[in-house]
């Protein structure tokens, strides 16, 4: 989902629209924009990173290209081995 953007990881600054001057925050916006839910964002913590409440493909059916370069811009990955988001504390 994020590889085509990895060139644009944790370029915060290149973010037009910004939601918050804070990049996790505004991650964590613009995801409960696009998928929004009930529970916590933040499902688990593990070695230094956290691994984020929202379905990969329920993120990929509504959110643009842009959406998904500035969440990369935020530090916000793709795990493979738990598909699932994550991001580095």
């Amino acid at each position: 989902m994020f590889d085509e953007f990895e060139d644009d990881f944790l370029k915060f600054e290149d973010v037009k629209e910004k939601l918050s001057n804070r990049p996790d925050l505004h991650a964590f916006i613009l995801l409960d924009k696009l998928v929004p839910g009930k529970n916590d964002l933040i499902s688990a913590a593990e070695h230094d990173e956290y691994y984020l409440s929202i379905n990969p493909e329920e993120l990929a059916k509504v959110a643009t290209k842009d959406q998904l370069r500035d969440l990369h811009r935020c530090g916000i990955r793709h795990d493979d081995s738990n598909d699932s988001l994550c991001m580095f504390a």
